[in-house]
């Protein structure tokens, strides 16, 4: 890169700018709401410590879970706009596997009774 070269930050619509708001406050309400979570305190039983974190690692796949299907909103909603099918598609299939690593933890508890 030379030394006068600048950037250039890259157009971008209102509708997508408005989308990404949208995506980035329902991420960091999601964040808020589910962060906390209950606090992983040591107990002298074995099985509890094995619970608590199966707790949280169901806990990370969720929040990732919820980011997809935030993504999947978006991709979805924009292709809408855009009228393009191969991206609504994608979008569809993003929402669908969103929602699938969401519920991993029902959806395991479902299938081991």
């Amino acid at each position: 890169m030379r030394k006068n070269d600048k950037t250039r930050k890259l157009p971008m619509p209102g509708g997508v700018k408005r989308g990404f708001r949208l995506y980035a406050a329902f991420v960091l309400a999601a964040l808020v709401l589910l962060g906390p979570g209950q606090a992983a305190l040591a107990a002298s039983d074995p099985i509890a410590v094995v619970n608590n974190l199966s707790d949280f690692i169901f806990g990370l796949i969720r929040a990732v879970g919820l980011i997809l299907l935030g993504f999947g909103i978006v991709q979805v909603g924009l292709s809408l706009k855009s009228h393009d099918p191969s991206q609504r598609a994608n979008g569809f299939l993003t929402l669908a596997g969103g929602i699938i690593i969401t519920f991993t933890k029902e959806i395991l508890t479902i299938i081991t009774g």
